[in-house]
Parts: structure tokens; sequence; C-alpha cells
């Protein structure tokens, strides 16, 4: 009986696990086809206010010229926000670390847009995200560094093959 119940999760395990995979795809592809639309919600906000009421609540300019403004400001670093994100995980190359330094500036700017009592918006964001920046990068110059001394290897370990090769295929002639 234990033999059977086995075999039935061990069948269901895989077809879950695809399944899961379309809802996630499915979901993916539904969010990177509604960004342009993200992009343009900022039209529907009034132009000539700095107050909106909305069925979510009240959206108040803050520090911008009108609503509209702090609307296009604040989705256009949601839509980047989103974009990089859904990208660093999904990539499955070694470098997409690197990813991660324009998210976390992103980041900083989206906080900038959010946090009304800041005066500036786009200005000193790199200067804060540099300390998380670095790492990465220096992270992403050793092991940079680590494949190009592997692949030397790898040539010289070639090179190597091919001479003790020539050197039989002589001794044999």
């Amino acid at each position: 009986m234990l033999n059977k119940l086995t075999k039935k999760t061990t069948k269901s395990q895989p077809t879950d696990n695809r399944k899961n995979r379309i809802i996630i795809g499915v979901v993916l592809s539904i969010i990177l086809v509604a960004t342009p639309f993200l992009f343009y919600i900022y039209r529907f906000a009034p132009s000539d206010s700095d107050q909106w009421e909305t069925f979510l609540g009240t959206i108040n300019a803050g520090g911008f010229y009108s609503v509209q403004v702090y609307m296009h400001a604040l989705f256009t670093k949601i839509t980047f926000v989103l974009l990089t994100g859904i990208w660093f995980l999904t990539s499955k190359n070694w470098w997409k670390y690197a990813i991660l330094v324009p998210l976390t500036m992103f980041l900083f700017q989206l906080s900038g847009v959010i946090n009304d009592k800041i005066g500036y918006i786009d200005e000193f964001d790199f200067w804060y995200s540099l300390p998380i920046i670095l790492p990465i990068l220096f992270f992403l110059i050793y092991i940079s560094y680590v494949i190009s001394k592997k692949r030397s290897g790898d040539d010289k370990l070639k090179e190597d093959v091919d001479q003790e090769i020539k050197k039989i295929l002589s001794d044999d002639l």
C-alpha cells in the first residue's frame, strides 16, 4: 500500500511543477504586457490639481506641481523596478547580479518619489546606493577574473593535449 501511495505522489509532482510553471509564466506575461499601460496611468490624473480622489483614496501631489506629474514620476519608477525585478528573478546567467545595480538605483529613486519630504529626486540617489552597488561590482569583477583564469587554464590544457596527441602520432609513424 505504501508503494502505491508513493507512486501516486511521484506521478503528480511533475504535473504540479508544470502547472506552477505555466501559472507563473502566464502571470509574468500579463505583467509584461501590462507595463506599457502602467506607464501611461498618469494621463488619467488631473493636471491642474494637487489632490485626486480615487476609489483607493486620496492621492496628493506631494512636492510635485500636480498629481499628474507625481503619477508620471511614480509609475515611471514602478515600471522600471518591476521590469528589472522580473529580469533579475528570471535570469539564469551568472551575471544576473549585475541587474541589482540598476534595480537598486530605481528603488532609491522610487523612495525619493514616494517620500515627499525630500526636495530633490534622482540627484543624489547614486551616492546613496553606492554602498550597495560597490560590493556587487567587486563580486562581479572577482567572478569575471575567476572565469578568465579558468579559461586560460583550459587553453593551456588543450595545448598540452594537442602536443601529446602529436607526439603519440609521430611515434607511431
